[in-house]
């Protein structure tokens, strides 16, 4: 059988440019610690990176803070604004899990910035709940992502930095989804802190980087040696952030857009019935989150496993019991969240990918449609 990978935004396959980066410097060895050749040959490859990664996302190469990943990124975000004064935090209902989960286990006041059915950020309520902000609980901080991990949506991120810099508070942007699919600029956006990850544009899974501005103040969570010029301690992940470096280049290089090709799909799955969800608001071009009613997204990426397409469900599976997804319940959706998938392309997904999943999935809801009731 052949199958058909469409699930980039969970990973993305690994891009032969990172894998190649990748093999060599596991291949090289050395402590970038180390001040031998060894050690500087590895220093060079991290620093390179480190470059590469900057010119991805915006910013001085000076301020990319490489971590484990993009949930120890945003955790090392929020967790700065904490120990620099911030005393309630401010976080989109659709910020992923590694925002959501370390505001409310920083034991701060935390608030919800609400969306609206179209997937956006509420801006008039951000602006009236800051115009109100009480100074004992000092520097605001909000978290609002630049692109939505489940619908795609875009996010008015630099709109949303003019709100909070006129409150004089610190502005989150989780760009993990985004960075290497749409431009991503930090400083143009206005973002105090800005997340990525490499495993989601290409790069090998366990590396991530969180780039700052001017305005914000990192604090070591980690501690030990001084590695990322003593803002995050323990030895560098040298092949991965290698791999990293390239797969941003390579993104940046190499743009696929994946926009049309999406939207025929989309328009030919509405055909049948099915609800593209945010269908009206600004969208990763990769991304196509789709509703059949009365069809459990859990049946349906099973169904399309079972006939060779790789795809999420907008639901998530805690202790055995599926839950609905927390953005899409966000939005308003009730019951249509709960059939609801999630089908990304990338780098090496073809016009036919597209094609022959609109096949499988029309097969299978019109083998549903045929089945008795029970």
């Amino acid at each position: 059988m052949t199958r058909v990978y469409l699930d980039y935004n969970a990973t993305a396959p690994l891009r032969p440019e990172a894998l190649e980066a990748v093999t060599r410097a596991c291949a090289m060895g050395g402590n970038p610690s180390s001040i031998h050749a060894a050690g500087r040959a590895a220093r060079a490859l991290v620093e390179q990176a480190r470059t590469e990664v900057a010119a991805l996302i915006g910013g001085p190469a000076s301020t990319v803070v490489f971590t484990s990943g993009g949930t120890e990124a945003n955790a090392l975000a929020v967790d700065s604004a904490v120990a620099t004064g911030s005393r309630r935090l401010i976080v989109s209902a659709i910020e992923h899990d590694s925002v959501l989960e370390t505001a409310k286990a920083s034991g701060m006041a935390v608030e919800i910035l609400p969306v609206g059915a179209d997937g956006l950020a509420d801006l008039a309520w951000l602006s009236e709940r800051l115009a109100r902000w009480d100074a004992a609980d000092g520097r605001p901080f909000v978290a609002l992502m630049l692109a939505n991990n489940e619908t795609g949506v875009i996010q008015p991120v630099r709109e949303a930095s003019e709100i909070v810099r006129a409150a004089e508070g610190w502005l989150h942007v989780d760009a993990i989804q985004a960075a290497g699919k749409i431009a991503t600029d930090s400083r143009a956006l206005g973002a105090d802190t800005l997340s990525t990850s490499a495993h989601k544009l290409g790069g090998p899974q366990g590396v991530g980087a969180l780039t700052f501005g001017p305005r914000a103040t990192l604090v070591r969570r980690q501690h030990g040696g001084g590695q990322e010029r003593g803002r995050r301690a323990g030895t560098e992940n040298v092949p991965g952030i290698a791999g990293f470096g390239a797969a941003a280049m390579a993104a940046m290089r190499d743009v696929n857009d994946q926009a049309p090709m999406r939207d025929i799909a989309a328009e030919q799955l509405k055909a049948q019935g099915a609800v593209v969800i945010a269908e009206s608001s600004p969208r990763l071009p990769n991304t196509l989150c789709v509703a059949t009613p009365g069809h459990p997204s859990d049946l349906q990426v099973m169904k399309l496993d079972l006939a060779g397409f790789m795809v999420s469900a907008g639901s998530a599976c805690s202790s055995g019991k599926v839950k609905a997804s927390h953005v899409l319940s966000a939005m308003g959706l009730g019951e249509l969240a709960e059939s609801a998938i999630r089908v990304s392309g990338g780098w090496g997904t073809t016009e036919n990918d597209w094609a022959a999943f609109v096949d499988a999935w029309s097969e299978i809801r019109h083998a549903a449609r045929r089945a008795p009731a029970a």
